[in-house]
């Protein structure tokens, strides 16, 4: 296994369980439009845990609700969004094994966080949860993880064989794979959507072996 330089983390799923906080968090947005609304926004949105809750907010609207969406009615939505969700993932349990990860090696390599939340509310998260000096720097949205990996391999001068992206959806996946570094995935049960040759962790207590 080639010497790992940096490791890079999603947030939601992959360091805190805070995965079903936003999923309730989109239910309760949609509950309105009735119950069949609600079931498609919730499958959308477990089958595209990486992107932007903003992409997301655009699918349903087009999509589902047939519906325009203003740019003053999205931002609405996302100021909805972080007030149900702010405080229950500052709050919610690590994943097991994350944080005995990064007490162990965050003088040893580089650590980083790359969400889709905001950029703005998932440094705030980092910072509430006091765990923001375990990482050189956290992103979030709207840069897409791929546009993050590539800037923090440029600005340190990372090898890309040398760091490694922990992710538990597929689009985190795919911003590994085309900002050519390594990849495990995060997925208590099964495989969820990861390819077959893809790494699946139940959590993070055995992360060490692929670094």
């Amino acid at each position: 296994m080639k010497k790992t330089a940096g490791v890079i983390f999603d947030f939601d799923g992959v360091l805190a369980e805070s995965v079903d906080v936003k999923t309730r968090a989109f239910a309760h947005m949609y509950a309105p439009y009735g119950e069949d609304v609600v079931r498609k926004v919730v499958d959308y949105h477990k089958e595209n845990g990486g992107l932007s809750r903003f992409e997301k907010f655009r699918y349903f609207h087009k999509m589902i609700l047939k519906e325009p969406l203003s740019a003053d009615k999205e931002q609405a939505l996302g100021e909805i969004f972080s007030l149900l969700v702010m405080d229950a993932v500052v709050n919610a349990p690590w994943v097991p094994g994350a944080l005995e990860f990064l007490k162990r090696f965050h003088a040893e390599m580089a650590l980083f966080v790359a969400s889709g939340t905001p950029d703005e509310e998932i440094k705030e998260i980092v910072k509430r949860r006091s765990m923001d000096h375990f990482f050189v720097s956290v992103h979030g949205a709207p840069a897409t993880k791929a546009e993050i990996i590539d800037r923090i391999c440029k600005t340190y001068g990372f090898a890309r064989q040398t760091i490694l992206m922990v992710g538990d959806a597929r689009t985190d996946y795919e911003g590994a794979i085309s900002a050519r570094i390594r990849f495990v995935g995060r997925c208590p049960e099964g495989r969820g959507s990861f390819p077959s040759e893809v790494p699946v962790l139940e959590d993070l207590t055995k992360l060490h072996e692929y670094c």
